[in-house]
């Protein structure tokens, strides 16, 4: 019954409207009061939640992204993406692809992705001849980069919800190989969907051209390499490292870009608390879920039903990926991370799954749910900035996804795509 009360609650506030946090928060006290356990405890819960130093590096790397995205990086990464990629056939397709890849390594973000280059390539690629449905489908299902190449703060929360036993690090430079994978498969779709349509194409600007582009856009790139590079390579901790490419991402475009205002720096800050105090709100309540899970031993009836269909890994890590994706197409990303690791992780790890194996399996999955109905940011964002009815971009988005789920199976059942690089640096 007060599993039943647990998830019952829940899922009402979430229908009805209330925001995940709240949602999932109401629920575990709910459940503390029924279980006749002191309501504080519940409290208590939630404040050990967010009390994890880990968690510190989360508002940095939001400051530092939206720094770049209102500091003029966006537009320089565009430039060098079409000097690079815009004379193919529908080359704006695939300089949107490029541009979301290096874009995401800076941002760390999907739905800052879909603000900053949807805002300035859909309407472009419109002008030029391109569907308003197409140019909205590659900037979505592109934007799942930010989450896949590091730094990621969605990658920080599974590290949290893992137990803290996992290298942040690792679990950044494991990304890469995945997320390049995925923008090239996206590429791939995109120039396939431009053939057939017949877009049009860009002129080679040439290689001096693509120099200056690079050299212009070079000091905003150098962003991720700080703050990878340096937490890799154990001279700043992760949280460090955050602050360091905060610190570093004013300097770029207050004093070497100068497209900072004073405005653009407000807004940046205002946008950096807000989203802080969502993740921070939600790491908290989720705690407290969690811990009821945990005490109505959930985690391990989930894992027997899982195991007792079959104890073939093919079939249990593909029925994985079936229940995220479809949790994903209802559920916010964070709480899900929150929720799922500590049920799915210790199944994948007991068949054989490296934590990070699995956490990049995780991140791409449950990114392709912001790229689906019903509850799908990036869609929501990508669809209003090109003013196209969800449902027709629906209609239409359908190879995008195949590509990105073919990235996610080669991730699921080919640990080298994602081990590789890790394995090489740590050794």
């Amino acid at each position: 019954m007060g599993l039943a009360i647990l998830l019952g609650i829940f899922a009402l506030l979430t229908v009805v409207g209330v925001p995940v946090a709240f949602a999932l928060g109401m629920a575990a006290i709910s459940a503390f009061w029924y279980e006749g356990l002191p309501i504080m405890i519940g409290f208590q819960r939630i404040v050990a939640g967010m009390s994890t130093f880990s968690l510190l590096a989360i508002p940095f790397f939001i400051f530092a992204g939206e720094l770049m995205l209102h500091g003029g990086i966006a537009a320089r990464l565009i430039r060098l993406a079409s000097a690079s990629v815009g004379w193919m056939r529908g080359g704006l397709g695939q300089v949107n692809v490029f541009s979301s890849m290096l874009f995401g390594g800076i941002s760390g973000s999907a739905v800052a992705d879909v603000s900053a280059l949807g805002s300035l390539l859909i309407p472009v690629m419109k002008e030029k001849g391109y569907d308003d449905d197409y140019a909205v489908n590659v900037t979505v299902s592109s934007s799942i980069a930010g989450i896949m190449i590091p730094p990621s703060h969605n990658m920080i929360l599974y590290v949290v919800a893992a137990g803290g036993g996992i290298s942040v690090a690792s679990l950044f430079i494991a990304g890469i190989v995945p997320g390049i994978l995925m923008c090239l498969l996206l590429g791939f779709v995109a120039r396939w969907i431009a053939i057939r349509r017949n877009f049009p194409t860009e002129q080679f600007a040439g290689w001096r051209f693509i120099f200056v582009a690079f050299i212009a856009s070079f000091p905003g790139l150098i962003t991720a390499i700080i703050v990878v590079g340096g937490a890799l390579s154990g001279i700043f901790t992760v949280t460090e490292s955050g602050a360091i490419g905060a610190l570093y991402a004013i300097v770029i475009t207050a004093f070497v870009y100068r497209s900072l205002s004073l405005r653009d720096f407000w807004i940046a800050v205002i946008r950096s608390v807000k989203t802080t105090g969502m993740v921070m709100i939600l790491v908290g309540c989720a705690g407290a879920f969690g811990y009821m899970l945990a005490l109505y031993e959930v985690p391990k009836v989930l894992a027997s039903a899982l195991t007792s269909v079959s104890d073939n890994p093919i079939i249990i890590f593909l029925l994985m990926n079936l229940i995220l994706l479809l949790l994903g197409m209802i559920m916010d990303m964070a709480a899900l991370i929150l929720i799922c690791t500590p049920i799915f992780l210790p199944v994948a790890v007991g068949l054989g799954m490296d934590p990070i194996q699995f956490g990049v399996m995780l991140m791409m999955n449950l990114g392709l749910g912001l790229c689906t109905p019903p509850v799908g940011g990036c869609l929501f964002v990508g669809c209003a900035i090109g003013e196209v009815p969800i449902q027709r971009a629906v209609k239409s988005i359908w190879p995008f996804y195949l590509a990105i789920l073919a990235a996610l199976m080669l991730v699921t059942y080919i640990p080298a795509v994602s081990m590789t690089l890790p394995s090489w640096i740590n050794s």
